[in-house]
């Protein structure tokens, strides 16, 4: 796959540009989008989540510097693996809400407010995807990692925190541009949060009726066959992951 993005430095607002790494597969859509963020006029920058141990992707990414903090939304390889490559090169510790993946500095706090290259980002934990997800939130703008996407839907570890999560971005105001770690980002966040959590109803609706066919003791596979039999067969291993969380949920729910 080729995308005329790849290499190039995408002004979003006058606060957010993106680099878009060239690791596309089904999983990162076009690739991982790593967010430089400064403030007008502001000398530092702060890069969200840059990608895989890539050399070529991030030595681009430490020209644009000076770097104040790396900050990581989540701790799967296509957002967190080149963090430790990069912080030794341009010499800025890296936080994220897994204390694991801190270099340099302390592990996210819900809520907290985070301020660097001439901004206020308040970290917001959205479990579902991962249960050390975080979205960051500053000045019309929210980065959302992986709890959602530019475009399609995210693959789930814990139903019920997601859905706990898709709620709490539904309760920001409205207006928030959201700045997606894989896809195009999204005129209005509120909207699509709200499309998420329908969808996973609606999914809920027919692993239901699923089971109802298939017996309760249907497995996670069988009930993608049933239901995903619109989808791409290559999707069929992630939608296992999700099915799985929401086999869950209904057997905790009683």
């Amino acid at each position: 796959m080729s995308h005329p993005a790849y290499g190039e430095l995408r002004r979003v607002s006058e606060s957010a540009s993106v680099l878009l790494e060239n690791n596309p597969s089904t999983m990162t859509l076009e690739g991982t989008n790593t967010w430089v963020l400064r403030a007008p006029g502001a000398r530092e920058c702060v890069l969200v989540d840059p990608g895989y141990h890539d050399l070529d992707h991030l030595p681009k990414l430490a020209e644009l510097g000076p770097v104040a903090l790396i900050l990581l939304t989540h701790h799967h390889p296509d957002h967190s693996e080149g963090a430790p490559w990069l912080a030794e090169r341009v010499g800025a510790p890296v936080r994220a809400f897994d204390p694991s993946l801190c270099r340099g500095g302390e592990a996210f706090t819900d809520g907290e407010v985070v301020r660097a290259a001439g901004l206020e980002l308040e970290v917001v934990h959205t479990p579902g995807h991962t249960d050390d997800s975080v979205c960051l939130r500053y000045d019309g703008h929210v980065l959302t990692g992986d709890t959602v996407l530019g475009r399609g839907t995210t693959v789930l570890s814990d139903l019920g925190a997601y859905l706990g999560s898709l709620r709490r971005l539904l309760d920001l105001p409205a207006g928030l541009r959201g700045l997606p770690g894989h896809g195009p980002e999204l005129a209005e966040l509120k909207t699509t949060a709200q499309e998420y959590l329908d969808h996973r109803e609606q999914r809920l609706d027919q692993v239901r009726s699923a089971l109802r066919v298939l017996g309760e003791d249907a497995t996670p596979r069988q009930i993608v066959e049933h239901v995903y039999a619109d989808v791409d067969p290559a999707l069929w291993a992630p939608a296992e992951h999700s099915v799985r969380a929401q086999l869950d949920y209904l057997r905790s729910a009683g």
